[in-house]
């Protein structure tokens, strides 16, 4: 199960960095909230899953640890936030200059 969990976390890293580094912004974009799922789900399995375990201290046995669950909970929140912003400034940036290419200019050999 590990090596599963691994695997994922790594090809969804891969996907994000691969389509972050796309030249139009709505690829980015995907690429950023990908990179953001990633380091919440490796950060969620840092944190393992228990059962039937206490969330705070204060008994005898095993306790569960609540700190990587709210980071991700946190996380999420403002990767949600962050994402809407980052739509906001492409579609901007798309009424501004014109095209959806990052860098403002149109490919040479793209359709007009």
């Amino acid at each position: 199960m590990e090596f599963l969990v691994a695997t994922g976390v790594g090809w969804v890293t891969a996907c994000g960095l691969y389509l972050l580094l796309r030249g139009r912004s709505f690829p980015v974009v995907l690429g950023l909230s990908l990179l953001g799922y990633a380091v919440n789900v490796f950060i969620f399995a840092m944190g393992r899953l228990w059962h039937d375990a206490a969330p705070v201290l204060g008994g005898a046995g095993e306790v569960a640890d609540p700190l990587p669950q709210a980071l991700v909970l946190t996380a999420i929140v403002i990767g949600f936030a962050t994402t809407g912003f980052v739509v906001e400034l492409a579609l901007r940036s798309r009424h501004e200059s014109g095209t959806d290419h990052v860098d403002g200019q149109r490919d040479e050999g793209a359709a007009r």
